[in-house]
């Protein structure tokens, strides 16, 4: 047996090695002399020695350490710009036994994340924060942040920020403070060994926060950039000593720990199978044999112009399904523009409980012009239907494997009194040929959404010629 012991090693919680880059697998991404490798150190080590690596997720952001999920082994989630709080918030609240860790600098949280972190700290939400704060924009080249400090200079600030012009910098352990939600925070440097250990023992505190129960913690740590300053490592920590802890004070902002107290268990979720049905009783009339016989999925995506009548469309199939009390979903997606923007919605007609609104695979496509024809047959899944406004499919998009009508449905339409009702002419041939609906609740749906007479009468010629004009059985392989 060897004659030593190991007195420090490599954390668990760490990866033993570092795949962003295959030839540097054992190197973090980070600059000589950044903080975040101090930083990630100490969070590594807590998260072993408190034996929480199991049931730890980390939120990491956009910036400098965008690649933490490249070093922690554990559960990892990486999110747009300034969200790690409201993300963090919805992981907790869903897995409230997971332990959460927010990773974000001072660009991230307290510029484009700060409304999320105000929140998070005000409802007092059971996450632990870590807050970098070096006092500028690293990885974006350099830019002032909401922490640079008075007379710094960045390449937006070149004469150094000035307070009459810029403002102060921003004390994010001091504003979040004085909310009631919070529990613990401090304010830590990495300007020297003694500032390092004591940085150990806070972000200890924060998880042991966390892990009791008792609501929101973060720990600020003031940290060097010597890339982005300009400076040599030595010279960047004796900065963050020297000049960023006299703006920043260091210490304990708020403590509560002592007065708080873990919320009760929360009670059990309530399964969808289990709610009260809320939106509108199915129709009286009973279900016809074709919805259940077997299990019925219909995966819509109809897609036009805006002013086509797309969503209307859409949404006379949703309300229609309800009737037929079957599950319903109807995910609208329109352009800024009133009219001839890009509109199209996703519709589910089901007969049993839906997963997601998204029709990403669509097993029916209603388009109606061709730009919308292009953007989405090849998504369609084989075996599928698409009826499309237009005299023929265009050469380079037809496919074999799919069940295709082609009329100028826009034309029909307009011959009854008007091209408006090409939605409606197109609805008709959909529901001939797909038997997906019964007359009944479609009827129903038509009354309740189209509120004038006129057009109501329009709209039943346009469902009825749709239907006469595309029978079941006039199929055409493309």
């Amino acid at each position: 047996m060897p004659n030593y012991a190991i007195l420090h090693e490599k954390p668990e919680c760490l990866y033993e090695d570092y795949e962003r880059k295959s030839e540097l697998h054992r190197q973090t991404h980070y600059c000589p002399g950044c903080g975040h490798g101090i930083v990630h150190k100490l969070l590594a080590e807590a998260i072993t020695d408190l034996g929480i690596q199991d049931r730890t997720i980390l939120i990491s952001p956009v910036g400098c350490s965008v690649f933490a999920y490249f070093y922690f082994d554990v559960g990892n989630i990486q999110v747009a710009h300034g969200r790690a709080a409201a993300v963090a918030t919805a992981v907790k609240r869903a897995h409230p036994h997971a332990i959460v860790i927010s990773y974000q600098g001072d660009g991230d949280l307290a510029a484009i994340g700060s409304a999320e972190i105000l929140h998070c700290a005000n409802r007092g939400e059971n996450i632990t924060t870590i807050f970098v704060n070096n006092a500028i924009y690293g990885m974006t080249g350099g830019q002032m942040a909401p922490t640079t400090l008075l007379g710094q200079k960045t390449t937006t600030s070149p004469t150094g920020r000035d307070f009459h012009h810029d403002g102060a910098p921003m004390k994010v352990g001091e504003m979040l403070s004085a909310l009631d939600g919070p529990t613990y925070i401090e304010r830590v440097s990495l300007g020297n060994v003694k500032h390092i250990m004591a940085a150990r023992k806070a972000i200890r505190k924060a998880l042991e926060t966390q892990i009791a129960g008792l609501g929101f913690s973060l720990v600020e740590f003031l940290s060097p950039c010597p890339t982005i300053w300009k400076l040599d490592p030595v010279d960047a920590q004796k900065h963050v000593h020297d000049v960023m802890e006299k703006s920043f004070p260091l210490g304990v902002k708020c403590d509560r720990t002592a007065e708080r107290t873990a919320p009760p268990e929360p009670a059990p979720m309530t399964r969808l199978t289990e709610l009260p049905r809320i939106l509108r009783l199915p129709s009286t009339e009973p279900t016809p044999p074709h919805l259940s016989e077997e299990p019925l999925d219909w995966r819509i995506r109809v897609a036009g112009f805006g002013g086509q009548g797309v969503l209307l469309l859409g949404q006379l199939l949703a309300e229609a399904g309800m009737d037929a009390g079957l599950h319903v979903s109807w995910l609208p997606s329109y352009g800024p523009e009133m009219r001839s923007g890009t509109s199209n919605c996703h519709v589910r007609l089901c007969s049993g409980e839906i997963d997601s609104p998204v029709v990403s695979r669509p097993n029916a496509l209603l388009a109606l012009n061709e730009p919308s024809l292009r953007k989405f047959i090849a998504s369609v899944e084989p075996g599928g239907v698409v009826i499309y406004n237009g005299d023929s499919i265009p050469a380079d998009c037809a496919r074999h494997d799919l069940r295709v009508v082609a009329q100028p449905f826009a034309e029909i339409a307009d011959s009854l009194g008007s091209a408006k009702a090409l939605n409606i002419v197109m609805l008709g041939a959909f529901l001939s040929l797909s038997h997906a609906l019964p007359d009944s609740p479609i009827e129903g749906a038509l009354k309740r959404l189209v509120k004038s007479d006129r057009w109501l009468e329009l709209d039943r010629r346009a469902l009825a010629v749709g239907r006469e004009r595309v029978p079941a059985e006039e199929f055409v392989h493309a």
